[in-house]
């Protein structure tokens, strides 16, 4: 489990991080408010010793992004994102996750008294921007599942292109 996408950068290729094949890859705060802006680091890179060990792919889960190009198991737009105390926020290093593509459900394997108490525990992190556009943007962005506007934005059917387009 990584915090946020530096923490990723900055351990996903070290030889005591722990993990094998069987290992889900979470990453938190990275989603439209977490990181912010919702960037395309949902891809996470295979630890290196496990691609030396001929690993292909394995379980990723974030509530960010990634390109279209990018290849694997991974589950995306985690949403509410962990930044705001969504599902991802409690999950733990050592937690048992499960996925099931065919039934569409992803089950963090923790008791439900201990989900209760992490939940209570849980802390927003800091915000990014204290001010400016950056601030309203943090204040005011939906979710992923609400398509990643601003809240203000809702019912209004924006302006139509002045000028035609190619």
């Amino acid at each position: 489990m990584f915090k946020d996408a530096d923490e990723l950068r900055a351990h996903i290729d070290d030889e005591d991080l722990d993990v094998d094949a069987d290992t889900v890859l979470v990453l938190q705060n990275s989603g439209p408010r977490g990181y912010p802006g919702m960037p395309e680091v949902g891809s996470m890179a295979l630890p290196k010793k496990l691609l030396a060990q001929g690993v292909t792919d394995m379980v990723r889960i974030s509530d960010a992004r990634m390109s279209g190009a990018a290849f694997g198991t991974v589950v995306l737009h985690v949403s509410p994102e962990s930044a705001v105390g969504g599902p991802l926020s409690l999950v733990r290093t050592g937690d048992m996750v499960s996925l099931d593509t065919a039934a569409r459900s992803l089950t963090l394997e923790v008791a439900t008294e201990e989900l209760e108490r992490r939940r209570a525990a849980f802390v927003s992190p800091p915000p990014a921007f204290e001010r400016g556009y950056g601030k309203l943007y943090i204040d005011h962005v939906q979710q992923a599942d609400r398509g990643v506007d601003f809240d203000f934005l809702v019912g209004q059917s924006g302006t139509p292109p002045s000028k035609p387009s190619f």
